[in-house]
């Protein structure tokens, strides 16, 4: 049916000619250890790369033993093009109210985690009784989800200006160690900083040490630090609000990539 492309993920011949498979030895390999996908009939052996897929090995390996070349098409219900620009004033304010509250409830129910169902209902019903005599049904709706509103920014914007910031490709041969201070980086320290990240201002010591106490991060950071500087390993450090701005500007910067390699592509 399909063309062979990359069978074995290493250079082809260019000389040899393109095998064929069929539709049912295709569909056989829909494996996690063995992934085949057609994309406009070409046969494509995904399984090592499906790891490094930006999307995830999931998103991926949904398709494998498929034609997956519907992928590329481009459904016409909106302006494709400009769908980036209005997505944001209908997707986020539906994700906290519908899809956040539903999902989190199906999720324990689909993996049986009734104790945490219990919680989670009980949650639910003692919120409602404390507030609902104050504010009314509705009013007790939207002021819980403006509660997980300012939560969510709250946790994004906290965790990710240690992450999404830093300049890092995939380096196979770095030890772990300095890995860990290649991808994420610490806010100085101060009694607000500490307080308003809850002591994840130290990312770097709770990569090093994920099971310590947070509140002890700030007793171990000068051992890391003399230790970074002792073998020339960068320690960076910046100011919380230097920290939030660059969040901003390293989406801008993925967005604008983005955004020139699909009109480009």
């Amino acid at each position: 049916m399909g063309k062979g492309a990359n069978r074995g993920e290493g250079a082809t011949e260019c000389e040899a000619p393109m095998p064929t498979f069929s539709w049912e030895e295709i569909q056989k390999h829909n494996l996690p250890t063995d992934k085949w996908l057609v994309v406009d009939r070409k046969v494509y052996n995904i399984t090592k790369w499906s790891r490094r897929h930006p999307g995830g090995h999931r998103v991926i390996g949904h398709y494998a033993g498929e034609d997956a070349t519907y992928g590329k098409k481009k459904l016409k219900y909106l302006p494709y093009n400009h769908q980036h620009e209005y997505f944001f004033l209908v997707g986020p304010p539906l994700l906290i109210p519908l899809y956040f509250q539903y999902q989190i409830i199906m999720s324990m129910i689909v993996h049986k985690h009734w104790v945490d169902l219990a919680w989670a209902i009980s949650y639910y019903a003692r919120f409602f009784v404390t507030y609902i005599p104050f504010y009314g049904v509705l009013g007790a709706i939207l002021f819980l989800n403006f509660i997980r509103f300012l939560e969510s920014h709250w946790f994004v914007w906290v965790t990710q200006m240690n992450h999404i910031v830093m300049d890092i490709d995939r380096e196979p041969y770095r030890d772990w160690f300095s890995t860990q201070l290649a991808a994420t980086c610490n806010v100085e320290q101060s009694f607000f900083n500490d307080w308003f990240s809850g002591h994840l201002n130290f990312q770097i010591e709770h990569h090093l040490f994920p099971t310590m106490p947070r509140h002890n991060f700030h007793k171990v950071a000068p051992l890391v630090r003399s230790l970074c500087a002792k073998h020339g390993i960068p320690y960076q450090e910046k100011p919380l609000l230097r920290a939030l701005q660059d969040i901003i500007r390293s989406l801008k910067k993925s967005g604008e990539l983005w955004l020139d390699a699909y009109l480009h592509k």
